[in-house]
């Protein structure tokens, strides 16, 4: 069914991007109205919600025997549908006040990784109907974050998009609106969390939870070496002994934890452009490529994939945020939205 365009002007139209590690929530004519984890922490007893986003997030690994603080999705993906539909619930009455009426129900655009199934596409749109919503439209993450960082996807020239999320990494050559040549890694932002936690463990018998060692990697992970070193105590439990233990740690330590992970995904962007047809590849060299998503901020990763690639790195204005406004900007562009969308799994699709 297409509805006319007068019932767009009842409902507040959302962009959302559904990220593993952060959802973020665009609104028709406001902007970005949520930036927040995702994390919810559930009440195993009696199923209730007792906190979502960063109220939750501050509670991963701090929780009693019958509260979760868990993240729904892994990879990108869906893993929990009945938490996934419940903080998704949450964030769209957040932002619409508790509105219920089908004139009121917003039409939700979502951002998907690459490379998902039909499956694991319909339980985003089940999810997302499921929460609230009137209709939804899903969209490639790498063409939302180049729409968001402004890059010209539909002229018939090369655009190469990295977008460095918490689960995945999505690597895609971009012209005349699709996706010519792609590649998802699951060598992303908390792999390299991951990696820290390992590498702790493994040098100073340190147990080490995921949260502080995000807090690590952010305050100085480097992916190339900098021109003054950073260093900073962390704390955990001594493996041997159980009880609290400090240690001091520095960048070029961290950086050693996480090369791997950086070099899968230089890896990968060399094995995209390997297949990119040359003219494209031409367009890239000429035009650079562009870092989106969290990772996109790792001190280095831009000089990296330089000097891995031959080609000029730019990081976009504002990263974290690139994907979102991406699909905020296709609420406000129908027919871009219609060429660029990924085709429904739902068996009546919603029509743009």
């Amino acid at each position: 069914m297409r509805f006319p365009k007068f019932l767009r002007r009842f409902g507040r139209d959302i962009g959302i991007d559904l990220g593993t590690a952060n959802t973020l929530v665009y609104v028709r004519e406001r902007g970005i109205v949520v930036n927040e984890p995702s994390v919810v922490a559930v009440n195993t007893r009696t199923g209730q919600i007792i906190a979502v986003g960063e109220d939750a997030k501050k509670m991963v690994g701090k929780t009693p025997a019958h509260i979760t603080a868990t993240r729904p999705l892994v990879h990108g993906i869906i893993s929990d549908f009945e938490v996934t539909e419940k903080m998704l619930r949450y964030f769209i009455e957040k932002v619409l006040g508790g509105s219920r009426s089908f004139l009121t129900r917003p039409r939700v655009v979502v951002g998907i990784p690459l490379e998902i199934t039909e499956v694991e596409r319909k339980a985003v749109e089940d999810a997302v109907l499921s929460a609230g919503a009137r209709e939804v439209f899903l969209i490639e993450q790498p063409i939302a974050a180049a729409l968001g960082a402004r890059l010209p996807i539909e002229e018939s020239v090369g655009t190469l998009v990295v977008d460095i999320g918490g689960g995945t990494t999505d690597i895609a050559v971009i012209s005349l609106g699709g996706i010519v040549a792609s590649r998802s890694l699951k060598a992303a932002g908390d792999e390299l969390n991951r990696n820290i936690v390992a590498y702790v463990r493994d040098h100073f018998n340190l147990d080490l939870g995921e949260r502080n060692a995000e807090i690590v990697k952010v305050r100085i992970g480097t992916a190339a070496p900098l021109e003054e070193p950073l260093e900073m105590p962390v704390r955990g439990r001594d493996i041997v002994t159980g009880l609290p233990k400090e240690v001091m740690v520095n960048d070029e330590q961290i950086r050693e934890a996480m090369q791997r992970t950086v070099r899968a995904i230089a890896d990968g962007v060399r094995a995209v452009l390997e297949v990119t047809p040359a003219e494209l590849v031409s367009d890239i060299y000429e035009r650079g490529m562009v870092l989106t998503g969290g990772g996109a901020l790792l001190k280095g990763m831009d000089a990296v994939l330089a000097a891995a690639t031959d080609v000029h790195v730019r990081v976009a204005e504002d990263p974290l945020t690139c994907v979102v406004r991406g699909t905020g900007m296709l609420l406000d562009d129908t027919d871009l939205l219609r060429e660029v969308r990924v085709p429904s799994a739902q068996s009546n699709p919603a029509t743009v």
